[in-house]
């Protein structure tokens, strides 16, 4: 089975994105984030995790309207969006998009970065949506757009980052090596609406904190 594009909805609140995702995308909600996918008026083809945070009225009419509910026990080793993502990776699609929310526990949102740049997902394009923020995945190369004078913060992940070179970006790397627990590569700025980010080892969050949801690709 395979799904070219998968929208990924965690619990949390958060803007009004549906109309900035990407079309015809198989939605996949992360326990309570059914609850906001149908608030978003998204058709749920999945449920996963253990609904301990998924209202009983929310998954029932996301399965009357044919999404399949993959539950896990209460006791296990992974976040709801990782069983999730998992789900997603499965599927093989060329890109994710994960919508969820900047709030709620900091050990939760720590995570959650993290296992977007996850190694079961090194072959999918992948893309959040953090509260205000929007976050991308930077395995190779990857295209921003946005508005020229918007904040972008490269953070390494999992390991050094190295061979990072940008174009578009008002302080430049050439080649440079970002690293785990280094703020090298923070507060970093469009210099036009187009940059692109290279990596040649590892990989990068690419962090816009402020970014215009409408004008930063998600949707494409």
């Amino acid at each position: 089975m395979q799904d070219p594009e998968i929208v990924v909805v965690a619990a949390g609140e958060g803007p009004d994105v549906a109309a900035l995702l990407p079309r015809g995308a198989t939605v996949i909600a992360a326990d309570g984030g059914v609850e906001r996918a149908l608030a978003l008026g998204l058709d749920v083809a999945l449920v996963v995790g253990d609904l301990d945070s998924a209202g009983p009225t929310a998954v029932a009419a996301a399965e009357r309207a044919g999404a399949v509910v993959v539950r896990h026990p209460v006791d296990k080793d992974a976040t709801d969006l990782e069983l999730a993502l998992l789900e997603a990776a499965g599927r093989r699609p060329v890109r994710l998009v994960v919508v969820a929310s900047a709030g709620g526990r900091l050990d939760h949102l720590l995570s959650s970065l993290h296992v977007l740049g996850a190694e079961a997902l090194s072959a999918i394009e992948v893309d959040a949506v953090l509260g205000d923020a929007v976050v991308h995945v930077v395995r190779g190369e990857r295209r921003l757009e946005g508005t020229a004078g918007e904040i972008v913060t490269l953070l390494a992940l999992h390991g050094p980052a190295e061979g990072v070179t940008t174009d578009g970006l008002a302080f430049p790397l050439a080649g440079e090596t970002l690293l785990p627990g280094s703020s090298r590569g923070v507060s970093n700025v469009l210099a036009s609406p187009t940059a692109t980010i290279t990596v040649a080892r590892g990989v990068l969050l690419a962090i816009r904190p402020g970014a215009t949801v409408a004008s930063s690709g998600v949707g494409r």
